[in-house]
């Protein structure tokens, strides 16, 4: 003891750095990426509590590290766990079982976090919620909207039904009381004036809000409600069109439909228009989710055959059975909507270029879960990263728009979406640099979620326990 005291009498006198506190996991050498630079540095991570405790540079007193667990990441990538910001938890009791699943193909992907983007699986979600952040159950952290509001005899199953401003009132308190962590809105049903209204009431109470918009509704009235963020490109490309005035009073008028608007919007994209557009999602802070995978995947369903994809055997009997709507949609529609399909994917992948380009706040999500054929959890945010760099986003903001936009969304930037000091520890540690290759998000060394160390092996296990028996 008396000669521990003397050595660090002599580290304070002479300037050296502090001894690190002992830690519950050190990561060591490993090649840290800023996530809002893409600098990458040596350093060692040390974890404690679940949270990073300290980040030094490598060989800083390391021969003093203690740790219950000590992870020599040299040549390792260091980045904040994959967030997929747009997920399904759904298909009524029926389909639990197979749901409860996916959680075991999110964290064997590296996705340590999801965004629920609605369902009606509320109680169960919020269970899982629950006994993961406990460390009782095993998968990535959940944020949930809950059951989406809608209008009457709403298309999905669970919805909340707003007309008035009794039933938003009605519709918001039951979302706080959950609590859910956003509000998230649909297009089926809902009217114009109840839609704008209830993001305005969702604004009073700071209720972040999100989702499907109108067509007859156009984009800067829902940007001046106080929308935060748009789920697909749909709405954006209307918001884009120098004819947006026109066609929504033909769509409010009942005299197209929203697929027989698309064209129309397509052909009318004015790039005046849609800057003027780009810089008032800027500086309102709206984020867009394009999902450019699962459009890529539904444009071409005509032509793929998905019967021998990999990632089928990790899906239940119950969630395959939902994938048949959009497979007989795709089998029974014209050649020209075929190809009017396939074209606005095009197109959607051209616009998504030029909204990163401009600065608006992109989100990747994959859009998967039940009814939604062949976007499987887990592999298809690796899927959605890969199809924003095909399109020309470079592989360091398509990784941003994962972690670090997706806390700045929901305002948890505070605990998650960087690898800096006092943040929650989820952590994926990948073998090779992803901002030189983004499919390299694929190879995944070490899962670090708070408290919790998956390794290759592990995370392997976990993705051959969840293959569907049947």
């Amino acid at each position: 003891m008396r000669q521990l005291c003397i050595l660090l009498t002599c580290l304070v006198l002479l300037g050296c750095p502090p001894l690190p506190e002992p830690s519950d996991i050190i990561l060591k050498n490993v090649n840290l990426i800023d996530i809002t630079t893409g600098k990458i540095e040596k350093k060692d991570i040390f974890i404690t509590d679940g949270r990073i405790s300290q980040i030094i540079t490598k060989g800083e007193g390391n021969a003093y590290y203690k740790a219950e667990t000590i992870i020599n990441a040299k040549g390792t990538y260091a980045l904040p766990g994959f967030w997929d910001n747009h997920v399904h938890f759904r298909g009524g009791d029926s389909l639990l079982a197979d749901n409860k699943n996916l959680l075991k193909l999110f964290l064997a992907n590296g996705i340590t976090t999801v965004r629920d983007a609605g369902g009606d699986l509320t109680p169960e979600v919020m269970h899982w919620k629950e006994a993961i952040a406990n460390e009782k159950l095993l998968g990535p952290t959940i944020f949930t909207s809950g059951p989406k509001l809608d209008g009457p005899n709403a298309t999905w199953a669970g919805s909340l039904v707003v007309e008035n401003d009794n039933d938003i009132a009605i519709a918001l308190d039951s979302l706080q009381n959950i609590p859910t962590d956003y509000v998230k809105l649909y297009d089926s049903r809902i009217s114009a004036e109840a839609y704008l209204n209830t993001i305005a009431a969702a604004e009073k109470r700071g209720m972040i809000t999100s989702g499907h918009m109108p067509f007859t509704v156009e984009l800067q009235d829902a940007i001046d409600a106080g929308i935060d963020g748009v789920e697909h490109l749909y709405y954006i490309m209307k918001g884009c069109s120098n004819q947006e005035a026109k066609i929504t009073q033909q769509l409010q008028n009942k005299e197209i439909g929203f697929w027989e608007a698309m064209p129309a919007l397509e052909a009318s994209y004015d790039t005046t228009v849609a800057a003027a557009t780009f810089t008032s999602m800027k500086k309102n802070k709206v984020f867009s989710i394009p999902t450019l995978h699962i459009g890529k995947v539904l444009s071409y369903l005509d032509e793929k055959d998905h019967r021998e994809d990999d990632y089928l055997k990790y899906m239940g009997s119950g969630i395959v059975k939902t994938y048949k709507g959009r497979i007989n949609r795709a089998k029974n529609s014209s050649p020209k909507a075929i190809a009017d399909r396939k074209a606005l994917d095009a197109f959607f992948g051209k616009l998504a270029k030029s909204m990163s380009d401009a600065g608006v706040w992109l989100l990747a999500g994959s859009d998967s879960g039940a009814f939604n054929s062949y976007t499987y959890p887990g592999i298809s945010l690796h899927q959605e990263l890969e199809a924003m760099v095909a399109v020309g986003i470079t592989p360091l903001k398509a990784l941003q728009n994962s972690a670090y936009q997706g806390a700045q969304f929901l305002q948890k930037d505070g605990d998650y979406g960087s690898l800096t000091e006092g943040k929650i520890a989820d952590i994926v540690l990948l073998e090779a640099n992803p901002l030189e290759d983004i499919q390299r998000t694929r190879n995944i060394a070490y899962v670090i979620k708070g408290k919790q160390v998956l390794d290759k092996q592990q995370l392997k296990d976990l993705l051959d326990s969840a293959v569907n028996p049947n």
